[in-house]
């Protein structure tokens, strides 16, 4: 019975390990809000969510053409589309047309994305809704993480919202 209890000890402390290593070896981007007369150049348009009517998880990933840096969003290729060599006032336009998609949007927000030395290498678009109906505006989590020149783009809906209205997040209703 020891033994079991202290294998299972060192299991979790294994896979504890593991996760923070696997999290660590990576570089987080820094976002800061931006204004569209900062969007100047070519983009590949990374376009996610829009899957169904009750979608709330739309964003637009502007990544700068010719900088050392592609955007690579984590997440199956059917949950999102890319598109390369837009000018940046089309991209922008067709990024807040994709996040308007869902029902109660309000605004968008447009964040500039940073590597370590401040220089700004892609922007984010994300909507922002009527907080009546999630309870609060902002309902994602984005998160960029940099290896090896790739943008690791990870898009979730906050906890809390997602334990709070399963149904209405997946787009079910009763």
């Amino acid at each position: 019975m020891n033994t079991l209890k202290t294998l299972s000890k060192i299991l979790m402390l294994f896979s504890l390990l593991t996760s923070i290593y696997s999290c660590a070896s990576g570089r987080y981007l820094r976002t800061d809000r931006a204004g569209p007369e900062e969007l100047a150049g070519t983009y590949t348009l990374l376009l996610y969510g829009a899957r169904h009517s009750a979608d709330v998880a739309n964003v637009a990933v502007l990544d700068k053409e010719g900088d050392a840096y592609t955007f690579e969003i984590y997440a199956p290729e059917y949950d999102y589309t890319v598109k390369t060599g837009i000018p940046a006032k089309e991209a922008l336009e067709e990024a807040q047309a994709h996040v308007r998609y869902y029902r109660d949007f309000s605004r968008s927000r447009l964040s500039k994305i940073t590597d370590k030395a401040g220089n700004t290498i892609g922007y984010e678009l994300r909507p922002l809704y009527h907080a009546f109906h999630l309870g609060q505006a902002d309902v994602l989590y984005i998160d960029y993480m940099v290896k090896e020149n790739k943008v690791i783009t990870t898009i979730r809906i906050k906890e809390h919202l997602w334990e709070r209205d399963r149904e209405l997040i997946r787009g079910k209703s009763d």
